[in-house]
């Protein structure tokens, strides 16, 4: 597995079954302290019970078309990110893309060096399944998201939807060349 940073080498793993409820608990956590502010309560509730319950996360991690990458310290989750092969938005016109499908990192991890850490798994995750480009979605919303992935060498592309419970928002599409 690719590490940038000898600091956090050994730090991330792939993840298997036995993760399932720690990583639903994380997954569901993480996605809500990022954007509970900015959703209605009944439209977040919806999505944290439909993405990341622990039959959800036992799904993806059984699944052979995903790769979850988990970042940890001691039995301390410092963030994760999932990797698969998706069909993008019409907007990636890119060569062999695979998806960065999530990607979070707990907020007290911020600044650490551990979320470029976990990019750069992420990305050679993304050659491994023979891709060239990888893409991903992030809320218009999240400006520190996406000054994170364009510092990690993805473009802006274009737009997608996204819904968080019946809300429709707009993902920016980025890119980065493998």
């Amino acid at each position: 597995m690719v590490v940038s940073d000898a600091k956090f080498a050994g730090l991330i793993r792939r993840g298997e079954s036995a993760d399932a409820a720690a990583l639903a608990q994380f997954a569901a956590r993480t996605f809500a302290e990022a954007f509970a502010a900015e959703n209605r309560p009944e439209d977040l509730q919806l999505h944290l019970t439909l993405s990341y319950g622990v039959s959800q996360q036992t799904r993806e991690l059984l699944d052979p078309g995903v790769v979850t990458l988990l970042a940890e310290q001691g039995r301390t989750l410092l963030g994760y990110a999932q990797v698969r092969r998706r069909s993008p938005p019409s907007c990636v016109t890119h060569a062999l893309p695979i998806e960065v499908q999530r990607f979070y990192v707990d907020r007290p991890a911020h600044g650490s060096g551990i979320a470029a850490t976990l990019m750069a798994t992420a990305k050679g995750v993304a050659c491994e399944l023979g891709g060239q480009h990888v893409w991903l979605s992030v809320w218009e919303r999240n400006p520190r998201a996406i000054a994170f992935y364009t510092k990690m060498g993805f473009s802006d592309v274009g737009s997608s939807f996204f819904f968080v419970g019946a809300d429709r928002q707009i993902d920016r599409v980025l890119v980065a060349r493998l």
